[in-house]
């Protein structure tokens, strides 16, 4: 049985503003936007959702499934995630397109203006998750992350209908998709993931309250930043797990990935749902602390003590127990 990680394959491009957005914004002029940010610098990274997220379960010790659409161009790519543990022969290659890419400017604030092309990403919409399945000897869960709206509406129902289980985490297709989509992607899923604002876009788009939502997920796990993160369950205290203090903040790109790959590695090992945001929050600060989704290298000691700085002994020895990174 394998985690089936469905999603976004991108290059990232990165760039750094000095001042601030909101410096150059007009509020009664948006309606006219028209601005230039010259940038420090650029970085060209890996990225896009799934991969990221999967690059953050294989330094973990797990060997998740990669479940995506790329171009070409992804021979590099798909050497640097097998490496690092990741199960890449059910990626969907195009004969005509790039690998998307995802072009990002963050001000000093950490406030960021993007843009995704999507790129081969749009194939996605071809692929069926049962002969990944089948190929891998079942599926734990599947994972349907920012992809082609097509394809997270394929792969959603097809879970739903071949009885698999699935985790929803539709974030950055939250600003342009209606209530219907958004309903159908979330609606019978085991765990929901959002942050903060999407909870809200969520419950403004689909009309359902919270209280609703919760009815129709098994669990709603809400980043909240700095703040750490909220889970929440109908009829029961939801839990709330502090952010691990980061050294230094550099780049907040990939931070969400990160957190859901510990979480999701958490639930792969059966622990409980505290311990699984605690390591969410843990991987996430590694990627806040650089520029790029996947330039962490994790050192076994370091991680767990780390852990347990934040956390305690007690729950860094459960971690202990499963935690296999690259490193001692």
């Amino acid at each position: 049985m394998s985690l089936l990680v469905t999603g976004s394959i991108a290059t990232d491009h990165l760039m750094s503003f000095p001042g601030r957005f909101s410096d150059s914004l007009v509020v009664e002029q948006l309606d006219k936007l028209s601005v230039s940010f010259l940038v420090d610098d650029l970085e060209v990274r890996r990225g896009g959702c799934a991969a990221n997220i999967c690059f953050g379960l294989g330094n973990l010790g797990l060997r998740p499934v990669l479940v995506g659409a790329v171009g070409e161009d992804f021979v590099d790519y798909r050497a640097w995630l097998e490496r690092h543990h990741v199960d890449c022969s059910s990626v969907h290659v195009s004969e005509t397109r790039h690998t998307a890419r995802f072009v990002c400017t963050t001000d000093k604030d950490m406030a960021q203006f993007a843009s995704f092309y999507a790129g081969a990403m749009t194939e996605a919409r071809e692929i069926e998750l049962q002969p990944i399945a089948d190929r891998v000897g079942g599926a734990t869960y599947v994972l349907v992350g920012p992809n082609d709206p097509e394809a997270m509406r394929r792969h959603t129902q097809e879970c739903r209908e071949r009885g698999i289980p699935f985790l929803a985490d539709p974030s950055q297709q939250l600003a342009f998709g209606d209530g219907e989509l958004i309903r159908d992607l979330i609606d019978g899923a085991d765990i929901l993931f959002s942050n903060e604002y999407e909870s809200a876009l969520i419950e403004k788009k689909t009309g359902w309250s919270a209280a609703e939502v919760l009815d129709r997920v098994g669990t709603w796990v809400v980043t909240l930043g700095a703040d750490g993160v909220r889970v929440e369950r109908s009829g029961q205290e939801p839990i709330v797990v502090a952010a691990v203090p980061e050294i230094e903040k550099v780049e907040p790109t990939g931070v969400g990935d990160a957190f859901r790959a510990g979480f999701l590695a958490a639930l792969e090992w059966g622990l409980s749902h505290e311990r699984a945001a605690q390591l969410g929050c843990l991987l996430a600060v590694y990627v806040v602390e650089r520029v790029g989704t996947q330039e962490y290298t994790l050192h076994q000691s370091e991680f767990v003590q780390r852990f347990a700085d934040t956390y305690g002994e007690q729950a860094a020895a459960e971690i202990a127990a499963h935690v296999k990174t690259p490193r001692p």
